[in-house]
């Protein structure tokens, strides 16, 4: 994990970097959620709507339609709420890392589907286009399906960084898996059920809680950790 091999009165530089770089990634997608969320309150139009939707009419094709309906159903409810639960369970029977992953895990998890539903409720935003198939239902600030695949998907990307693969494994896993996140957001401006300012505040705000989910499952562990080395 992150704080691993360090002691417990000193973090390593690189410890210190990746806190660093995560709490800078926090502020700024903070900082971006609450511009988004504040121009929704207030009901004014984005230009950078605009933009992406004229510019994604012109790319329609029927086989793209076909493409990006398989992708947004990998960011779907029921297939987000099965994968984490085979991943709690491949967690607790085939590996031996703490029970701790699996708590925290599912607060990250049950944590933003919660959050995600309150600010629906909060902002009201109706949605460009209301389509059931793609789940395209309910108020639209900000994206359910950007929030979960990038809490979900995001926290793959973290373990799969915690392992002794070799790099170059790492490094092709966690970019199909960011290009995946990217590409499940962008289907939903495809399909036309989302604003892409829903997706932006959706990934501001997911990356946001997975950060804060990370850092309370490597404090646990450190502490965990010291606990052990005190016995």
């Amino acid at each position: 994990m992150i704080f691993q091999g360090t002691k417990p009165s000193d973090f390593s530089k690189k410890s210190i970097i990746i806190l660093l770089i995560g709490f800078v990634t926090i502020g700024m997608a903070v900082y971006l959620f609450a511009e988004l969320a504040e121009q929704v309150i207030e009901e004014e139009k984005f230009a950078f709507d605009q933009m992406v939707t004229d510019w994604v009419r012109d790319i329609q094709a029927p086989w793209l339609g076909t493409v990006f309906g398989w992708i947004t159903e990998l960011g779907s409810v029921i297939l987000l709420t099965v994968a984490s639960v085979l991943f709690a369970l491949f967690i607790y029977f085939f590996t031996k890392k703490s029970r701790w992953v699996i708590v925290y895990f599912a607060i990250n998890m049950l944590g933003i589907s919660l959050l995600t539903k309150v600010l629906k409720l909060l902002f009201e935003r109706q949605r460009p286009e209301v389509l059931q198939q793609y789940d395209g239902t309910g108020f639209s600030f900000p994206s359910g399906h950007s929030t979960g695949s990038m809490v979900f998907y995001g926290f793959l990307i973290y373990m799969v960084s915690t392992t002794r693969w070799k790099k170059s494994i790492r490094y092709a896993l966690n970019t199909i898996l960011g290009l995946l996140i990217f590409l499940i957001g962008f289907s939903r401006v495809y399909l036309g059920v989302h604003f892409p300012t829903d997706i932006l505040a959706g990934f501001a705000f997911g990356i946001s809680w997975l950060f804060v989910c990370i850092y309370g499952l490597e404090l646990t562990l450190w502490r965990q950790r010291r606990r052990q080395k005190r016995a």
